[in-house]
């Protein structure tokens, strides 16, 4: 269907009844991330606490904020709520860390890889600008490379607030839209399921 109010319109009236029934399938998800267009952002799970402790590292998770044993749970379902949307392979990319890496992996979508553009910049705010460029950049050259493959990025709160302006709970899933330069257009909040 390549009329675009058609496929709108038959989106709606898919999704209105599992909407109005509780089911948690999103017509046109899988669809969406095959289009070129949308990246889908994920809220790293429930890692208790805030920030990190003081003097972490990045290569040493022993000295970061992790996830708990809920976090963990919470990873898996987002991994199986993914697959009943028709997403079982993906090209995951996630923050340098431990709880962002962790998180993808639990997933099960494919190999991930570490993108820096996808780190938090939550200890030093002015960051903000330079890191959301980055990730425009970052997404742009993803999409031109590989635009038939969903592209899942695992990040933090604060990157997907300055990306989209939507803050969202642990967990929590963001279908971007975005232009040809990766800068965002729209979204679509999709909240996380829980353990």
């Amino acid at each position: 269907m390549n009329n675009p109010i058609r496929r709108r319109l038959t989106v709606f009236f898919i999704g209105l009844p599992l909407y109005l029934f509780g089911a948690s399938v999103y017509a046109g998800l899988k669809e969406d991330l095959n289009d070129g267009h949308h990246v889908l952002l994920i809220r790293h799970a429930d890692a208790p606490g805030i920030g990190d402790p003081a003097g972490y590292k990045l290569d040493q998770c022993a000295t970061q904020r992790n996830l708990g044993e809920r976090g963990r749970k919470q990873s898996e379902l987002i991994g199986a709520w993914l697959a009943k949307q028709g997403i079982d392979k993906a090209q995951v990319f996630t923050s340098p860390w431990c709880r962002c890496v962790d998180t993808a992996k639990l997933l099960k979508k494919g190999a991930i890889t570490i993108e820096a553009s996808l780190g938090s910049f939550f200890d030093d705010m002015s960051l903000e600008k330079t890191q959301t460029q980055a990730l425009q950049t970052f997404i742009k050259n993803s999409l031109a490379k590989n635009s038939q493959t969903p592209l899942i990025l695992v990040t933090h709160h604060v990157n997907i607030q300055a990306f989209t302006g939507k803050v969202v709970n642990v967990g929590d899933m963001v279908l971007v839209r975005v232009d040809k330069a990766g800068r965002y257009l729209s979204h679509t909040h999709y909240p996380s399921p829980q353990p």
